[in-house]
């Protein structure tokens, strides 16, 4: 009752058999045979984002209730998801009224920066205590951790704090779901990641001489990074391997940026501390300082060598190739014929 369609074409690899139906000029994602995925259909790339946002937030609510097993876990898994819900917020801005991307964005900033002073309390004794300091400098560190100390907020302050900003992030993904049309397109998506990736680019750089600016860098890679391993796994290994490329960068960047935000604590706590011994430990945070910001820039460079455009390319073939089933070319070549 059901034979063969006759408009169909069949191709078999391996003794399985893929059968796909003509498609468009128009479908960029290759035909009906492809590997399904959410970036296929405008409505489902929408829901995948929305999604992700929610998943977000959930990070955070979870984060909340989990203060009293640790609370600089806590506190950096609540700052993780404010980033990746800002990574998502990236991915759909060109199709946001801009006041609403304003005010979500302006949000979830404010969240993240109402607990950094908490993450650095957690950060800055382990990042002290590997430098290599001499024995005067070891102390005057002792010092500036021992007066920032009396500044950690209690655990009832930092759980109430985490749980007021899981209930406004939520409020943000209800605004966000709002705000949105009903169908998201992908190269619209695709133009939010090449904005980030963009700023990435600027911002490292900007970092040859400004520490602040190799902070931003970071900052930019990371959610880079949150977004094209969202891509990835609606798409498949070519884009999981652009993403790599970043993430690998984002890992490197971390300990610099520990080293400044450390540079900064010194001189907040550096109360009852002779001005001289707080010099001296800044100095030979510098030494070090210096040298790695130039390593990882350098280390960098061809990760972040393309133009935003180009890489807008490199990913839309990426997911193109990664959605579109091998030809009997591509078999072979797999099976060493």
């Amino acid at each position: 009752m059901y034979g063969p369609n006759p408009m169909a074409t069949t191709t078999t690899t391996d003794d399985v058999k893929v059968e796909a139906m003509p498609y468009r000029e128009d479908d960029k994602l290759g035909p009906l045979g492809a590997k399904v995925s959410a970036l296929h259909d405008p409505a489902d790339l929408r829901k995948t984002l929305l999604r992700e946002f929610h998943s977000a937030v959930q990070d955070a609510k979870d984060a909340a209730a989990s203060v009293d097993e640790s609370s600089a876990k806590a506190v950096h898994a609540a700052r993780k998801a404010l980033r990746r819900a800002r990574g998502v917020l990236e991915m759909v801005a060109q199709e946001l009224p801009k006041s609403e991307r304003k005010a979500v964005g302006r949000a979830l900033q404010e969240s993240r920066r109402a607990l950094s002073s908490i993450r650095d309390h957690a950060v800055a004794p382990d990042t002290l205590g590997q430098l290599a300091l001499g024995d005067a400098d070891r102390v005057t560190a002792k010092r500036v951790l021992d007066n920032s100390a009396e500044a950690l907020p209690a655990i009832a302050e930092i759980k109430q704090l985490l749980a007021e900003i899981a209930t406004r992030a939520a409020a943000q993904a209800e605004a966000l779901e709002a705000s949105l049309p009903a169908e998201l397109r992908w190269d619209r998506v695709v133009d939010g990641i090449r904005g980030v990736y963009g700023e990435a680019r600027r911002a490292r750089r900007a970092a040859k001489r400004s520490k602040p600016w190799f902070h931003t860098w970071r900052r930019r890679s990371k959610e880079l990074s949150y977004q094209l391993e969202l891509v990835a796994s609606n798409a498949g290994a070519r884009v999981a391997a652009v993403q790599g490329e970043i993430a690998e960068v984002t890992d490197t960047l971390g300990p610099v940026v520990d080293l400044i935000m450390v540079r900064e604590f010194v001189d907040t706590y550096a109360q009852g501390i002779p001005g001289d011994d707080i010099d001296h430990l800044k100095s030979a945070i510098d030494a070090q300082l210096e040298d790695l910001m130039a390593e990882t820039r350098k280390a960098a460079r061809d990760t972040f060598s393309q133009k935003p455009r180009r890489f807008a390319k490199r990913l839309t073939k990426a997911v193109r190739r990664d959605l579109t089933p091998a030809d009997d070319t591509d078999n072979h070549e797999i099976a060493g014929d």
